[in-house]
């Protein structure tokens, strides 16, 4: 079974009440520093507000749900990575052009809302660079057994030619005297 081309959506968030989406920078217990992917101004949140992963979001479709990523990356095609319909445009337009990329989609809970956001954060990914299309599997654990490979490959150590870092800790350890010549043998492989 062939796998399912998708947009790359992981740390790429909306935050509940704030406009725009935004990109994970990094998180602690308490906080997250997050980046506004259009001001690239930076804040940080607590990490008990609402904020939805971009990557878990889907729509509903007839005979379930489909995840944003996919749908966004039908939308991709469709555009040619341009910018998508405006989620300002009229009602009947936004919603000739959502049936245009997801024609089975659930017309009970799907709202024009709904379909405005999809179509505003979309063109909010493209015109910061990140749409960008998710390897599939397969071709990133080539490259990862290939970068294995070179990692078993024998590695070159340079000696170093600065000596003040070993020297100055010579001299404390020894009270003040004159540096000590000491050797240091690294070991490297297995």
């Amino acid at each position: 079974m062939s796998e399912k081309k998708k947009i790359k959506l992981d740390k790429i968030i909306a935050i509940s009440g704030e406009p725009g989406l935004y990109k994970i920078i990094s998180s602690s217990k308490a906080h997250v520093i997050v980046e506004n992917l259009v001001t690239k101004q930076r804040t940080s949140i607590s990490a008990l507000t609402r904020i939805s992963n971009l990557a878990d979001i889907s729509m509903y479709v007839q005979d379930g749900e489909k995840p944003l990523a996919e749908i966004y990356y039908t939308l991709f095609e469709k555009t040619n990575n341009g910018p998508a319909i405006s989620h300002k445009a009229d009602d009947k337009e936004i919603i000739k052009e959502f049936e245009s990329i997801l024609p089975d989609y659930d017309k009970e809970r799907v709202y024009v809302s709904n379909m405005r956001k999809f179509f505003n954060w979309y063109n909010i990914l493209q015109q910061t660079g990140n749409l960008q299309v998710a390897e599939d599997e397969k071709t990133s654990e080539a490259v990862d057994k290939k970068q294995e490979i070179k990692s078993d490959e024998p590695k070159t150590v340079k000696k170093s030619t600065s000596k003040t870092k070993n020297t100055e800790a010579v001299k404390t350890k020894s009270g003040g005297g004159a540096p000590k010549k000491t050797t240091t043998v690294r070991k490297t492989g297995g």
